[in-house]
């Protein structure tokens, strides 16, 4: 059996999407699984929409997927590749240059068209089964502007037979080229690759998807926060199954478990908060250290000096942060959104906002925080804990009514209507914290 061969063939014409990221796990897995060889192939034939800006993008959204090639190759380095074969098209007599309509006054383009032998072409699909096609409809198509100007179909096909590719890995828009690629093979004596091409990703609705559905490129994911774990573990799912309910899978796993048999042939379901839900839990591997930078780096400067300088303040909220996001670009919806300045900084408030809602009197409010503060101060700053924070002060908010005890507590030290319960808060600031803000607002309690 020969040698597995398969290839990655992106063009540099836009950046990197989640289907093409499909794509290229998928050829890189079954190259991965058989020993086999991983290519990398840029295609950059159309000269004008090729940017280098984006095969940049490609190569850097793969390294950091990782998705290492073995090879690597760009099509505009290959031009004397795709001549000898367009040479010995013309020679064997199954291409010839035919004159086109003019381009200029007085002047005809030449181009290289494949004399098509007309008649039915068949394929086998790993997906699909069987397919075939009647080529009398393609016409004797063009393969080449010139000698040094090959098109898509041709270079594809000279290239495939130069680096031995054994297995084309695409998505099923690519099931419409094969019959002109096949015929091209025939004529170069080339090997036919297996196929296998992949569902569509779609919308939720089923729609096409595009970037309002959430479907961003690999470097906007990575800009949000997203792992690339998530991002792998998402695309595989999309079109692919190992054979039961797992959600979750790792790379190990899916080298184990990919084969052909359980791609799916209807199309795949975009679902970005499952990209989201599985992101997550990827959150939760972190070590804490990598956590609380990635954290700091999506702080503004003047918070992220702040947590700084509260060092023990800002690691233990760094749980309460990873709790109420999916991505760590979704931090700063935080931070505009007032949750987590009050950690650092000191809040204002009106005094009416202390008031519990049964409890309108500004005088027994004053009471409560008064008897709260006495009983916070008997606890020594070692021991000022959630726990004992509780304990202390349970049975007076249950006897004087909850909500009229820990409603004011929770808003002098937060300032805001939600916030972690008032036991925890407490635990978090510290002691020292706890009580100054306590005190400034039964200052506010008894202002004019």
């Amino acid at each position: 059996m020969p040698k597995i061969v398969t290839r990655f063939a992106p063009s540099p014409t836009g950046v990197l999407h989640i289907g093409s990221v499909r794509t290229a796990l998928f050829n890189f897995l079954y190259a991965r699984q058989h020993g086999g060889t991983f290519i990398l192939r840029i295609e950059d034939t159309d000269k004008e929409r090729s940017k280098k800006e984006f095969e940049d993008n490609i190569l850097d959204g793969l390294s950091w997927l990782g998705l290492k090639h073995d090879e690597f190759f760009r099509q505009s380095d290959r031009g004397a590749v795709y001549r000898k074969y367009l040479e010995k098209l013309i020679i064997d007599g199954t291409a010839y240059v035919s004159k086109e309509e003019p381009v200029e006054e007085g002047k005809l383009a030449e181009v290289i068209r494949f004399k098509n032998p007309k008649g039915i072409v068949t394929f086998r699909d790993e997906v699909r089964g069987d397919i075939s096609f009647d080529t009398t409809e393609l016409g004797d198509f063009v393969i080449a502007k010139d000698l040094d100007t090959p098109l898509y179909h041709f270079a594809v096909v000279a290239d495939d037979f130069e680096m031995g590719v054994t297995h084309i890995i695409r998505g099923d828009d690519g099931i419409s080229n094969t019959p002109r690629q096949i015929l091209i093979q025939e004529a170069l004596g080339a090997p036919r690759p297996v196929y296998t091409h992949l569902p569509m990703i779609l919308a939720s609705d089923k729609s096409k998807l595009s970037k309002r559905h959430g479907a961003l490129a690999v470097t906007e994911y990575r800009e949000e926060g997203y792992l690339p774990e998530a991002i792998l573990n998402f695309v595989a799912l999309m079109g692919w199954n190992p054979g039961n309910d797992q959600e979750v899978i790792s790379f190990d796993e899916m080298l184990k478990l990919f084969s052909f048999e359980k791609i799916q042939k209807s199309g795949a379901v975009f679902n970005i908060d499952k990209l989201k839900w599985l992101n997550k839990h990827y959150l939760k591997t972190l070590p804490s250290k990598g956590v609380g930078e990635e954290i700091l780096a999506r702080f503004p400067e003047d918070l992220r000096k702040q947590a700084r300088e509260h060092s023990e303040v800002f690691a233990k909220i760094i749980p309460i942060i990873m709790d109420r996001i999916s991505a760590f670009g979704e931090v700063l919806e935080l931070v505009s959104g007032g949750e987590i300045a009050y950690f650092f900084v000191d809040p204002t408030y009106e005094r009416e906002a202390l008031l519990w809602k049964d409890e309108k009197n500004l005088v027994r409010a004053r009471e409560h925080l008064d008897k709260v503060y006495e009983m916070l101060q008997t606890i020594p700053s070692e021991d000022f804990v959630a726990v004992r924070i509780k304990d202390t002060l349970w049975d007076y908010a249950t006897s004087a009514g909850r909500g009229n005890v820990l409603w004011p507590l929770r808003y002098a030290l937060s300032g805001r209507d939600k916030s972690p319960d008032p036991f925890f808060l407490a635990d978090i600031l510290g002691k020292e914290t706890t009580l100054r803000r306590i005190e400034h607002a039964r200052r506010v309690l008894v202002s004019p």
